[in-house]
């Protein structure tokens, strides 16, 4: 349960972090751990508003967020906000929150870890492309694309992806205070609409980021003045991303106009 704080001083703000994107990809995982910590030790920040909409990521990046995260529940109000999609790692992070919101048509949950790895070696040999390995233990090249796994490898493999499903069970326990049997019954790697998921107790009500914000601003005493915390941006990605959201726009464009007309036919 969250507690009223006292008003703090004029100064005092509420920080809003966009998680956007995948995890590893477009959320760069030491961009962000920089931002939490300066959230931690920044007197000035009385709460934290994840405003999150992701499909997820790799699991170290996940945990090293997540971990991110806690440190700055241990110190002031954390409010996670689903907007979109909190799934998988995304969701993994919002458990650090002390409150999650997720919006009313929000996707929640897909609580499960998956390990893909391409199987080439068909294709190497109708070409005729062959690979030799020199390796200091058996299992150095456990995964590899250009030959089928062992039964021993897929043993080890299945139970490094069970370990850390076994984590993820328990970050979800721990940070929605619910019993770790009840979390593996609702973990099959599905996701949920918010509606549902409030049901199962994944969030904690429906609301947009607005309501976010107003339970941020009533349990740390802060004025309801958010401040927008973001990675900076080289350059090269300030010269560039105008140019790619203006040619990923046009291509949008022509791809739905096709469809149209293909439809109206």
């Amino acid at each position: 349960m969250l507690v009223l704080k006292a008003t703090r001083s004029i100064r005092s703000r509420i920080a809003v972090v966009e998680l956007f994107g995948a995890i590893g990809g477009q959320i760069k995982s030491p961009a962000y751990e920089q931002i939490f910590a300066s959230v931690a030790r920044d007197a000035n920040i009385q709460a934290l508003v994840l405003d999150v909409d992701s499909p997820g990521g790799g699991v170290s990046a996940s945990d090293y967020l997540y971990r991110s995260v806690l440190k700055v529940a241990e110190k002031k109000p954390v409010i996670a906000s689903i907007r979109g999609v909190g799934a998988s790692g995304a969701y993994y992070i919002s458990c650090a929150a002390h409150r999650i919101v997720a919006s009313h048509a929000a996707l929640v949950g897909s609580i499960g870890v998956i390990s893909v790895r391409p199987a080439l070696q068909e294709i190497m040999q109708r070409i005729g492309v062959g690979v030799n390995v020199n390796k200091s233990g058996l299992h150095k090249d456990m995964g590899a694309f250009w030959r089928d796994a062992t039964p021993e490898e897929e043993e080890k493999m299945q139970s490094l992806i069970d370990d850390s499903f076994d984590t993820f069970v328990a970050i979800v326990a721990e940070g929605r205070k619910m019993d770790a049997d009840e979390v593996r019954r609702i973990a099959t790697g599905e996701v949920y609409w918010a509606t549902r998921a409030k049901e199962l107790g994944l969030v904690d009500e429906l609301g947009d980021l607005d309501r976010a914000l107003d339970i941020a601003a009533e349990v740390s005493g802060a004025p309801r003045k958010p401040v927008y915390l973001r990675p900076r941006r080289s350059l090269r990605q300030l010269l560039l991303n105008p140019t790619a959201d203006a040619l990923t726009e046009s291509i949008g464009n022509e791809i739905e106009r096709r469809l149209w007309s293909g439809w109206l036919r």
